[in-house]
């Protein structure tokens, strides 16, 4: 990749029903919550372009700007993995934009798998991208992936605010709920605090 990149670019919603979703994000999730959405759609698509990945833009948009629906308190299922909960308002959203049942199963999947621990980009490059980036975003793994300066220019142009604080809750409260659910090892893991720590330091390391 080379050293400078087009941010902006990169935000566009790439079609009308992208920028729908976006608004449903703006709508729902707070303004921290907004840019890690943003972001992931960012690292995901920077990512799918340096491995020259095929992949469907509009519903990896769509999915990073829902996945995160199920900490909402309007989405938070009281039983349902978040992840869960979450891919289903995107099938709901998806059936709304008129999408076929087949990539309404995708959006679904996509979102559900963004919280395993890896997943095959052979098999499912959209999942990859959306697992891989949101794991940078939000416990800065695996950071040499990505472009330093990418990295330094999205955080500047979607600023974390307060979104480790929040999310750690968020998470948390999930998992005393769920013990058993995958935002219960994501607590117990120490990596949403770590990740945060990670991203300070990296800030400060610029400044």
């Amino acid at each position: 990749m080379s050293s400078t990149f087009d941010v902006e670019r990169l935000l566009e919603p790439p079609t009308e029903t992208a920028a729908r979703a976006l608004e449903v994000a703006r709508e729902w999730c707070s303004p921290a919550l907004v840019n890690h959405c943003l972001r992931s759609w960012v690292w995901a698509k920077a990512l799918g372009e340096s491995l020259d990945l095929t992949v469907d833009d509009e519903l990896l948009f769509v999915a990073a700007m829902l996945h995160d629906l199920g900490v909402t308190e309007p989405f938070d299922a009281h039983v349902m993995p978040f992840e869960s909960s979450g891919g289903a308002a995107a099938w709901t959203f998806a059936a709304g934009a008129g999408w076929p049942a087949s990539r309404r199963e995708r959006v679904m999947q996509v979102i559900e798998r963004h919280m395993w621990v890896s997943v095959d980009v052979n098999e499912d490059p959209e999942g990859f991208l959306l697992e891989a980036a949101t794991s940078l975003d939000v416990a800065h793994a695996d950071p040499e992936k990505w472009d330093v300066v990418l990295r330094r220019e999205v955080a500047a142009a979607l600023p974390r605010l307060d979104f480790g604080p929040e999310f750690a809750a968020a998470i948390e409260a999930q998992a005393s709920r769920k013990p058993s659910s995958t935002a219960a090892r994501l607590s117990a893991s120490g990596r949403i605090a770590r990740g945060d720590a990670a991203w300070a330091a990296e800030r400060s390391s610029r400044s």
